[in-house]
């Protein structure tokens, strides 16, 4: 059993995606070919926003609308604990300071209430709290009505991280158009992923097209010889722009079968564990499927699985503030305990668009056994 079957995916592709590829090959325009163009637009389409530009993978969008913002020393962005590491990495190539926030522990994004009280304490240590990085945390939309409205009042930006998350709805919003800059990434295993490493970046400001053009480029001027900035190498290749360009054509149909096989999920676990909610007028894409599975269960539950054949994962087992790197960093003022209690408790069940229901029951039968066995 595949814990993400892109096997399944690739073969309802066919010579389609085969043939995508070979265009590219045949061509010869391995750069910036003309499906990288035709990529954004389609993405622009898809989620609402007025710009789409492509880049080389996750990370590089989130770094680039950073450098675009002009963040730097002195500057501080909040960004929840719990999350993968790239979010608080890219705050600090640019010599800001990530203050640390903590998340809510039903849908396991950024808490609000965490975010005004991580402005206190960047106010505290003499830092300039400037933006919010809140992540759409497997596959859900933060809470945005709420975010946006703390960062009116503080004159903050939004970087919307919606890595994992790309697809999904805020109360009519396409993740992607949210945010003064949204970031995703088309890393393989993303709802949306490419044959490589891919990303893209949105907004709607004319004014951010030209500098993040430059940016992606080396911060080239008129050509790629008269740079007019510190840029980086940030470019999207044309063969992952094509592998995107077919596998968008059956992105709205994937994303509803995972919410078929999470609704199937939570039906079978949700006298057991505690189960993921969508909060009323939000939808996920499912990156992940994740349980809380409390008591100090969670490692026989894991282990229980492994021995029928089942994988399974954990994201994440460490908070970014408990990490090597990031611990000397600030959290907010009052604490980090939901991302502590998570980390010990969450658990990801295989979740892909092409997961039958035959092994979706074996597999929440087994979670079960394990906890009856206790």
């Amino acid at each position: 059993m595949q814990f993400i079957d892109l096997q399944s995916q690739r073969a309802r592709l066919g010579t389609a995606l085969e043939d995508a590829i070979l265009r590219v090959v045949r061509s010869g325009q391995y750069i910036l070919g003309p499906e990288v163009a035709t990529l954004e637009r389609q993405l622009e389409a898809f989620c609402g926003a007025r710009h789409a530009l492509t880049v080389a993978n996750g990370t590089d969008a989130l770094a680039l609308a950073l450098m675009a913002f002009g963040v730097k020393a002195g500057d501080a962005v909040l960004v929840p604990s719990f999350t993968f590491a790239a979010t608080g990495e890219v705050v600090v190539w640019f010599g800001a300071t990530p203050i640390f926030v903590d998340c809510l522990p039903d849908t396991f994004n950024i808490d609000p209430a965490s975010i005004e009280a991580g402005i206190a304490t960047a106010k505290r240590l003499g830092l300039r709290p400037i933006g919010v990085i809140p992540v759409d945390l497997f596959g859900l939309p933060a809470d945005y009505d709420a975010i946006e409205a703390i960062c009116a009042a503080n004159a903050m930006w939004i970087l919307a991280d919606t890595a994992q998350g790309f697809g999904a709805t805020y109360k009519g919003r396409r993740t992607g158009s949210i945010g003064r800059v949204a970031a995703t990434s088309f890393f393989p295993a993303k709802p949306l992923g490419c044959y490589g490493d891919g990303g893209a970046i949105f907004f709607e400001d004319d004014a951010l097209l030209e500098p993040l053009l430059s940016l992606r480029v080396h911060g080239q001027g008129v050509d790629r010889y008269d740079n007019v900035r510190i840029g980086m190498n940030g470019r999207m290749d044309t063969i992952q722009a094509a592998v995107l360009i077919e596998k968008l054509k059956i992105f709205p149909d994937e994303i509803a079968a995972r919410n078929r096989i999470a609704e199937r999920y939570s039906a079978a676990l949700e006298k057991h564990v505690i189960v993921p909610r969508i909060p009323t007028g939000l939808t996920s894409v499912w990156a992940q499927y994740t349980i809380r599975v409390p008591d100090g269960r969670r490692d026989a539950v894991a282990a229980k699985l492994k021995e029928a054949g089942i994988p399974s994962a954990i994201y994440y087992v460490k908070p970014m503030h408990r990490q090597t790197a990031y611990s000397e960093y600030p959290v907010a003022a009052n604490g980090l305990p939901v991302s502590d209690v998570l980390a010990g408790e969450v658990l990801s069940l295989p979740m892909h668009p092409y997961l039958s229901e035959a092994d979706q029951d074996r597999i929440a039968s087994t979670v079960r056994a394990a906890l009856e066995a206790r």
